[in-house]
């Protein structure tokens, strides 16, 4: 498949479920695509075992097992592993893991970057940047094409960092809707891909119980734009590319922005520190969530929508972050639960990509969903396929279709 990287995973999987393709033909160019893997993306491959787990997959559709992720090559975050909730789930539904993907070694501090045994993580945009983390090798491994769809884990923006800084799409459900990662109920999973469709085939294969929510009534959806969120420390270069994606939206139809005094939140770290620590509740802590609370449900009771940069700052080098928090402005939808969405924005002057943040009301993906795949088809927002060819084809020329189905999923 000389064209592997131009597919989605939904393109993917149709083409294996119509016979077009084999799932061991699209786990074999999965694993030529990772080759030697100059991003160090994953800290271990699993090559004989994913061909066989691809071949068990094109026995099932043989038998005319409707698998909607029929051999799909995922990358499996390290730090889960094959065995944890959503990752079972992706199996079940046809996807074959080929690699465990890069993380954080050792815990000093703020670490967004990743490591394996040979080296440190690097961003597919510029390798002097980090790819952001925790979820950083599953980042460096979509956005370079080498798995569509890649598994990743949210405590405080370990999904939509990383998608931020390397062009993708981070997915962050509701806390709670997925089994959480951690004690306190803070740390999601979540989905790295490039295309928000292939974020919703997700939810639709790891939701074994899908919670409905009230649907906005039609287009344009009113949503609040804040650059700080009353309290980030937000580079003006980066907020200004966020700002013009969020009236390119507002352009296309989909949203109108509402303008006013915006969203002024206090800082979540006492609070989201607090939580993950298990530390007695203080009435500082107690000030800090109550406001919060307030603020969010009397912004969602006029706008279906907040709409921030996903990060205040841009890729950083391989030193670390420094004293910048790249969380400031993810982690406040980890305690507060909501589910989340970073879309490529654009980049900086000097080339740095830039994430724009999409929040909706608890239980509300299928809405935000829906509106960042609008987005990306009326090119609202950068698309990756713009510069790829609009008709993939195998080596041997023949041409695949990128639409339509051949059965009823």
């Amino acid at each position: 498949m000389t064209d592997y990287q131009a597919l989605s995973a939904l393109d993917m999987a149709r083409h294996v479920r119509c016979g077009e393709l084999s799932a061991v033909e699209v786990v074999t160019a999965a694993l030529a695509a990772i080759g030697d893997d100059d991003l160090r993306a994953f800290s271990e491959v699993w090559a004989e075992q994913a061909l066989a787990d691809a071949a068990g997959v094109d026995a099932q559709v043989a038998r005319g097992a409707r698998l909607p992720l029929a051999g799909v090559p995922i990358g499996v975050k390290a730090s889960e592993g094959t065995g944890s909730y959503q990752n079972t789930r992706l199996v079940t539904a046809g996807c074959v893991p080929v690699g465990a993907t890069s993380v954080p070694r050792g815990s000093r501090g703020w670490q967004t970057y990743g490591h394996n045994g040979r080296g440190l993580t690097l961003n597919p945009f510029n390798p002097a940047w980090s790819p952001g983390g925790s979820s950083a090798g599953s980042a460096a491994a979509v956005a370079a094409g080498l798995v569509p769809l890649a598994s990743g884990s949210d405590g405080a923006g370990s999904v939509r960092i990383p998608a931020a800084w390397c062009g993708i799409v981070g997915f962050k459900p509701t806390n709670g809707r997925l089994p959480a990662r951690d004690r306190a109920g803070l740390n999601s999973p979540g989905a790295l891909v490039r295309e928000p469709s292939d974020a919703l085939a997700y939810l639709d294969v790891v939701d074994a119980s899908p919670v409905t929510a009230a649907r906005s009534p039609g287009y344009p959806l009113a949503a609040v734009w804040s650059a700080t969120l009353g309290y980030a420390d937000t580079d003006p270069a980066v907020a200004a590319v966020a700002r013009r994606m969020a009236e390119n939206l507002a352009d296309s139809g989909l949203i109108t922005l509402v303008e006013g005094p915006g969203l002024t939140l206090l800082d979540p770290a006492p609070v989201w520190t607090a939580l993950r620590t298990a530390a007695p509740r203080s009435s500082d802590i107690e000030t800090i969530t109550v406001t919060n609370e307030a603020q969010l449900s009397n912004c969602f009771e006029q706008a279906a929508l907040i709409i921030t940069p996903t990060t205040p700052h841009p890729p950083h080098g391989h030193n670390g972050p420094g004293q910048r928090m790249s969380v400031a402005l993810t982690w406040s939808f980890n305690v507060s639960g909501h589910p989340a969405i970073t879309l490529p924005a654009g980049t900086t002057s000097h080339g740095a990509p830039v994430g724009l943040q999409l929040v909706a009301r608890h239980h509300d993906e299928r809405q935000l969903l829906d509106v960042a795949d609008r987005a990306t088809r009326l090119g609202a927002v950068p698309g990756w396929r713009a510069a790829l060819p609009s008709a993939p084809t195998l080596a041997d020329g023949t041409q695949l279709r990128t639409s339509g189905d051949c059965t009823s999923l």
